[in-house]
């Protein structure tokens, strides 16, 4: 398997200009621990995580981690206020000049490359644009479903991978930004969270009815939008 086989597609992104407080917000809304930062091209300037948001606080007048944790993931007042008052760019605390990886990278060389580098994720570029991102969880994903197999069986994988996605994006209601995957010999394994049952349903029928299918496995969990993770 290759990172084009694992990644998220469809990435939220911020530009240069993002204030932290919408970062934050869209961090909080889509469940997710980094965004990538790209310029009018989708070219990759950087990454803001949740980590470069804490550090923003810490590198402040105060410097209470416990209670910036407590706010941020619980959505609390307190964590909107500050952010107002202290607001910044997305270009003055992000991760500038990420390492990014093509969408052919063997999925044992990501997973070397996260280690040696200890990062969480990389951006997939193709000719220099952002088209995915690989987590730490879509890589763990991939090797657990992925196998040594022939390179049609690959092609058609990818096909089905396409295919699901595309269906559940444009008519089930789930956000495919939260979701992901996975395909390998047409046995699929559904991974992310989505807002209802119902949800959780239709993306399970969507990847059913894609043909080539042979079995679906739903690993989806329920949290519906508004809600922050404890």
């Amino acid at each position: 398997m290759r990172a084009v086989d694992v990644m998220t597609p469809n990435v939220i992104t911020v530009t240069p200009d993002t204030e932290v407080r919408e970062i934050a917000g869209l961090l909080l809304e889509h469940n997710i621990s980094a965004l990538p930062v790209i310029d009018t091209n989708g070219s990759v300037l950087g990454i803001v995580s949740e980590g470069d948001l804490m550090r923003r606080v810490e590198n402040g007048t105060e410097r209470r981690k416990s209670w910036w944790l407590r706010s941020i993931f619980a959505g609390a007042n307190d964590a909107s206020e500050y952010i107002k008052r202290h607001a910044r760019k997305a270009r003055e605390i992000m991760t500038p000049n990420p390492v990014t990886i093509s969408e052919d990278e063997p999925l044992h060389r990501v997973a070397r490359m996260l280690e040696k580098k200890h990062i969480k994720r990389v951006p997939v570029v193709r000719d220099g644009k952002l088209v995915g991102i690989v987590s730490r969880a879509n890589l763990l994903q991939g090797l657990a479903a992925g196998s040594a197999v022939e390179s049609e069986t690959i092609a058609d994988d990818r096909a089905i991978r396409d295919a699901i996605i595309k269906e559940i994006r444009n008519n089930t209601g789930v956000w495919v930004e939260r979701i992901n995957v996975i395909v390998s010999q047409g046995v699929v394994q559904l991974w992310g969270l989505v807002d209802s049952q119902q949800q959780k349903i239709a993306a399970q029928v969507a990847a059913e009815n894609t043909p080539g299918v042979k079995s679906v496995e739903n690993n989806l969990g329920m949290m519906p939008r508004g809600i922050a993770p404890m």
